[in-house]
């Protein structure tokens, strides 16, 4: 990861993204899987779009292993990879599933700032 993009893992879930209590802000979880080609494509386009709004949202990539249960998944209906689940305040405000179409980053930015 870089210093923009941090990992997450589902016992940081709840604590770092839906906690409703917390003033976490604006958090971008990008679902991932390292033999996904669509989310190898999507990941330099999620670090250009966290350095971009550093200080404005904090972006975490969560790993995606099927083979695993993974709570933080199953609970926000992620099915496909990769899926971009966007949070205020610990509340899910929007989603994204698949690659983007315009493959820049103008588009992921465009669907981050309008909700700051």
């Amino acid at each position: 990861m870089s210093n923009f993009v941090h990992e997450l893992t589902d016992a940081e879930f709840n604590e770092k993204v839906a906690n409703k209590e917390g003033n976490l802000g604006l958090v971008l979880v990008d679902f991932w899987a390292s033999w996904c080609s669509p989310c190898l494509q999507l990941a330099p386009f999620v670090e250009e779009a966290a350095e971009k709004l550093a200080g404005k949202v904090t972006f975490y990539k969560y790993e995606v292993k099927p083979e695993e249960p993974q709570e933080a998944r199953t609970l926000n209906g992620v099915r496909n990879i990769p899926t971009i689940l966007l949070f205020k305040d610990g509340v899910l405000v929007d989603r994204r599933v698949g690659s983007l179409e315009s493959n820049n980053v103008e588009e992921l930015l465009s669907f981050v700032e309008k909700h700051l």
